[in-house]
């Protein structure tokens, strides 16, 4: 169905034109770092630990000595259960957007915009603004969205990224996190290396986003013919 939509503001030209630093360039090595999963749970060096954001996000304890359950509890159902699950993912979200807001101050968003433009535009048409977005997802969706919306509420992005960023982060959402968390369970049966797997789900990403994109500019396009 089509949309009748004010075209969106165009992000200024001064805006992605100003130089990039050295101290920029400092700025995207750390947060890739912090996010990309790089220094989770390295053998033989987990003092790395200290500066992985899943780590640095934690985990809640326990109520009860010998309980499994934390303050969420067990066996809820229905708004107070949803309403203290959604407060268990606050923490980590503050966290998130705290670590991004200084390291986006420091101009690693005009780094990566700079370095992932060249990559991201043929791939799934998409700006280098939305790589620091990406690469947050692949430990944190909920950060990864929350970024995505700051990007698209400062006009920085269109409609159309990002719906083919919601489909890069709905598809292995959390993907790091999640395979080391939760596929860990299956290891012990695999009969290639734990990493083979891990690729074929990050480049499926990228095919999914680029089949959404396609679809954008052919079926819907009529639908962002303003963007």
């Amino acid at each position: 169905m089509n949309h009748n939509t004010t075209p969106r503001q165009k992000p200024d030209k001064d805006d992605t034109a100003l130089r990039v630093t050295p101290g920029a360039w400092i700025a995207l090595a750390a947060v890739l770092l912090v996010f990309s999963g790089l220094f989770f749970n390295v053998r033989g060096m987990e003092w790395l630990g200290a500066f992985d954001f899943t780590t640095l996000g934690g985990a809640f304890g326990t109520l009860k000595a010998g309980g499994s359950g934390t303050f969420v509890g067990s066996g809820g159902l229905g708004a107070k259960a949803g309403f203290l699950f959604a407060l268990s993912l606050v923490p980590t979200v503050m966290l998130a957007l705290g670590l991004l807001e200084i390291f986006t101050y420091y101009g690693a968003i005009r780094a990566a915009h700079k370095l992932l433009t060249p990559l991201l535009k043929p791939l799934l048409g998409l700006p280098g603004y939305t790589g620091l977005a990406l690469i947050t997802d692949l430990q944190s969706t909920d950060a990864g969205a929350a970024l995505s919306k700051e990007l698209y509420d400062s006009q920085k992005i269109t409609r159309k990224h990002v719906v083919i960023m919601g489909a890069w982060q709905y598809s292995g959402a959390g993907l790091i996190n999640n395979y080391f968390a939760i596929g860990s369970a299956l290891f012990a049966s695999l009969t290639t290396p734990l990493i083979v797997p891990l690729l074929l789900m990050f480049v499926l990403k990228f095919v999914g986003a680029g089949l959404v994109r396609m679809t954008l500019n052919t079926v819907c396009k009529k639908d962002f013919i303003h963007e």
